[in-house]
């Protein structure tokens, strides 16, 4: 269960809501400007969205507000096809208080969440529960039981219940339409610098500084950092240039996303960040961040450290 499960979370720049129902609960709904998605990864098309959310509400006096879910509705009801997730849920809720939304509303999505109807999907949760004053969604929308509402439905039922639906077209660049897919099979390929476009951002590790085989100042002669990524979705194996970042500030980093095949290591799936600059004390037990920048090779198997 996630840290923030079963309550709100307020920060400086964001509220975060776990469920519909207990917002409700909590306070009467303030009037909002909503951006409804999934959200994976915050890229370019998502940050149109969410930039046409809060120029609405900033217009308006609103709140602006981002309603997502968490699993991704795949897991429930296809699990074998669910996709990896390019980023940890609590690094998708950094990026949406980085772009203006003051209040996230985190649906955890269940069977019973699933059996509601898009009626009351829209009188209970964006009307009743979330002040809904407009509604800015992609132009493929669906929801509701068995998808039966679409953007015709919610346009239409926000003439009753006093709201506007935007339907947002998808973002292309350069001929690509940018979406989550698009980005996992790029980081999946090892082209994380493709990924860096659609992202507008590095693809990015997140994770704990573990223990290794401590090869790195006595061996190879500069301090090595391995991760315990909390990400699902992970590189292609393959040699990285990267911006490492944690409680060191930020240093430059040449990745090994791999088994160490030249150290005889082939079961376990490593990610090791050399720090080629770093001269402090070990950062065990910290988090840690890797900015992927460029895939510079394989990973290869070399006969020795020479």
């Amino acid at each position: 269960m996630p840290p923030w499960a079963g309550r709100c979370i307020c920060s400086a720049s964001m509220r975060v809501v776990s469920g519909y129902r207990r917002l409700a609960a909590n306070t009467a709904p303030s009037p909002s400007a909503i951006g409804i998605g999934i959200f994976d990864g915050v890229h370019q098309g998502h940050r149109a969205l969410l930039r046409q959310v809060v120029d609405l509400a900033s217009a308006e006096g609103l709140v602006p507000t981002a309603y997502t879910f968490d699993p991704h509705p795949a897991t429930l009801f296809r699990p074998e096809l669910a996709p990896q997730m390019i980023e940890p849920l609590a690094v998708r809720l950094e990026r949406l208080a980085a772009l203006g939304i003051a209040c996230t509303v985190v649906e955890p999505f269940d069977r019973t969440f699933a059996a509601t109807t898009a009626d009351a999907y829209v009188e209970t949760i964006l009307d009743a529960a979330l002040g809904a004053r407009h509604v800015v969604v992609g132009r493929g929308f669906v929801f509701g039981h068995q998808q039966r509402g679409n953007v015709a439905l919610l346009q239409a039922m926000g003439v009753k219940h006093g709201f506007k639906a935007h339907p947002v077209d998808h973002v292309r660049f350069e001929g690509i339409e940018v979406s989550s897919t698009k980005v996992r099979a790029l980081v999946q390929a090892g082209q994380v610098a493709g990924a860096h476009v659609l992202l507008t951002r590095p693809f990015m590790l997140t994770g704990t500084v573990v223990s290794g085989d401590r090869r790195g100042g006595s061996q190879l002669g500069f301090p090595t950092a391995n991760m315990r990524p909390d990400n699902v979705l992970l590189p292609a194996l393959g040699v990285y240039a990267a911006q490492a970042e944690g409680q060191f500030g930020t240093q430059a980093a040449v990745v090994n996303v791999g088994y160490n095949p030249t150290f005889g290591e082939g079961t376990q799936l490593k990610i090791e960040a050399h720090l080629p600059d770093y001269a402090g004390p070990d950062f065990y037990d910290t988090t840690f961040r890797l900015h992927f920048i460029d895939r510079i090779r394989d990973e290869m198997r070399f006969d020795g450290l020479e």
